[in-house]
C-alpha cells in the first residue's frame, strides 16, 4: 500500500514539475527527459524504501 501511495505522490510530482517548466517556457523535449529523468529516480527509491528485509540468515 504505500509503495502504490509513493508512486501517486511521485506522479503529482512530476506533473507539477511538468506543467512548471512548460509555463516557464522550456522546451517539450527537456521537460519529457526532466521528467522521466525524475520518475526513473522516484522508482527506485520507492522499491528501495517499501520492499521487504531479507531475513537474517
Amino acid at each position: 500500500m504505500s509503495f502504490v501511495l509513493f508512486l501517486l505522490g511521485l506522479v503529482l510530482l512530476v506533473g507539477g514539475v511538468a506543467w512548471g517548466l512548460i509555463t516557464a517556457g522550456v522546451a517539450t523535449v527537456y521537460v519529457g527527459i526532466t521528467s522521466v529523468i525524475v520518475l526513473g529516480i522516484g522508482i527506485m527509491v520507492a522499491v528501495s524504501r517499501t520492499r521487504l528485509k531479507d531475513p537474517p540468515g
